[in-house]
């Protein structure tokens, strides 16, 4: 069974809808306090895929994310590595990321996001939304088909809830702008209804650069967004549910944000399978040369 790690404490609050929609999509969930792994009672290495929930870590005093990821960065472990090391290992395992809202901009000020250079070293930051204030609402997102990340696949366009003060994405410079675009790292696009990518508000909540809701990694492995697809496991979490429901009375009743999950799920239980596989080929090899 795939098992997913999910991250709470410090003003992190969505863990219990990430772990539900973790288990929604027929994965194995644990919710643990960061400090179990800065102290070295949980292992990260146990699980395949590490998640940071949304939230108000440390109450967004200094920047969103700020204060986890600098622990992330430089606290050290009983092992002498600090957890970034052990993050690195677990991406070179092929192991997978998600980071939503205040989790996204932990991945962003560790150096995850959009990590062009492969050195983890931060390359963009989040700032306050033009509006100057909270949003809180819903939004659609086109997503980029010619992204590398499992997490989107068979999607196009999907409507999620927003709730952030600190989401616009900007990014270091030009030519940074230029290699996330060129690599299709800008994986999911702020856009209308019916899936015309535009700056203007109110679709873009925040008025990130590129309409950026969403952001991978080159090898596809991390995945970070603003939205929160947590909040939308089930239609009856849309507000509009009753609409959704006399336009298409068979409509399938699974929340669109499920998709995401179950993609990665079904993503990892394949790469296991094919593990498995090759292990079994590996034992028939070995049983047939020794005759």
């Amino acid at each position: 069974m795939v098992k997913s790690l999910v991250i709470t404490g410090f003003g992190i609050n969505c863990e219990e809808e990430m772990a539900a929609a973790y288990q929604l999509a027929g994965a194995e969930a644990v919710i643990v306090h960061l400090n179990e792994i800065l102290l070295g009672q949980v292992s990260i290495h146990d699980y395949d895929i590490l998640n940071f929930p949304g939230g108000f870590s440390f109450g967004d005093d200094l920047a969103s994310g700020k204060v986890v990821a600098n622990k992330i960065k430089y606290k050290k472990l009983p092992s002498g590595k600090v957890l970034l090391d052990e993050i690195k290992q677990f991406l070179s395992d092929g192991k997978f990321i998600l980071g939503v809202c205040n989790g996204f901009q932990m991945l962003v000020r560790m150096g995850l996001l959009p990590n062009t250079n492969h050195q983890f070293e931060q390359e963009a930051t989040l700032s306050n939304n033009n509006s100057a204030k909270f949003e809180d609402r819903w939004v659609y997102c086109k997503v980029n088909n010619s992204s590398k990340t499992p997490f989107l696949q068979d999607i196009d366009v999907i409507a999620l809830p927003a709730r952030h003060g600190e989401g616009k994405l900007i990014f270091m410079d030009d030519a940074m702008r230029e290699t996330v675009k060129k690599h299709d790292l800008n994986c999911l696009s702020y856009c209308t209804a019916d899936g015309e990518i535009t700056s203007a508000y109110p679709a873009n909540p925040n008025g990130a650069d590129m309409n950026c809701a969403g952001l991978t990694s080159p090898s596809g492995q991390v995945l970070g967004l603003m939205p929160h697809p947590e909040a939308y496991l089930s239609l009856y979490n849309n507000p509009n549910w009753g609409q959704i429901k006399r336009q298409s009375s068979d409509i399938d009743e699974a929340g669109e944000g499920l998709k995401i999950f179950q993609n990665i799920v079904d993503h990892i239980n394949g790469l296991h399978l094919i593990k498995t596989s090759d292990l079994e080929k590996s034992l028939l090899n070995k049983l047939n040369s020794k005759g």
